[in-house]
C-alpha cells in the first residue's frame, strides 16, 4: 500500500519562502516521476510541478522562476522549495505519485496547508 505524507506548510508573509515535504512508503509507485498539486478555495486543481522520466523539472507557469521541485531518493522524498511566495500561492498542496511516468498520477497525499498573507 502506496502512502504519501506531507508536511512543511504554515503561514508566511508575502515575499517568504517554505519547504514542503512528502515522503512515500509501500511499493508500486514510481519515484521517479512525482509531483507537487495545489487547490485553493472555489478553484480547480492545479499542477504545480512534477519531474518527468528524464529527470527535468516541470513547472505550472504561476511558479515558474520560484518553486523548485527535488527528490532524494536515499530518504523517499520529494521536496518543493518555494521562494517569493504570493498571496495568490495559497492553497493546500498535496504530493502525488503513479506508478509509471507515462500514467495518471493515482497515489495522493492528505495535503498541507499554505497561507501567504500580504
Amino acid at each position: 500500500q502506496v502512502q504519501l505524507v506531507e508536511a512543511g506548510g504554515g503561514s508566511v508573509q508575502a515575499g517568504g519562502s517554505l519547504r514542503l515535504s512528502c515522503v512515500g512508503s509501500g511499493y508500486g509507485y514510481n519515484r521517479n516521476c512525482m509531483g507537487w498539486f495545489r487547490r485553493a478555495p472555489g478553484k480547480e486543481r492545479e499542477m504545480v510541478g512534477y519531474l518527468d522520466n528524464y529527470g527535468n523539472s516541470i513547472y505550472g507557469g504561476p511558479v515558474k522562476g520560484r518553486f523548485t521541485v527535488s527528490k532524494d531518493n536515499a530518504k523517499n522524498t520529494l521536496y518543493l522549495q518555494m521562494n517569493n511566495l504570493k498571496p495568490e500561492d495559497t492553497a493546500m498542496y498535496y504530493c502525488a505519485a503513479r506508478d509509471n511516468c507515462f500514467g495518471p498520477y493515482n497515489y495522493w497525499g492528505q495535503g498541507t496547508q499554505v497561507t501567504v498573507s500580504s
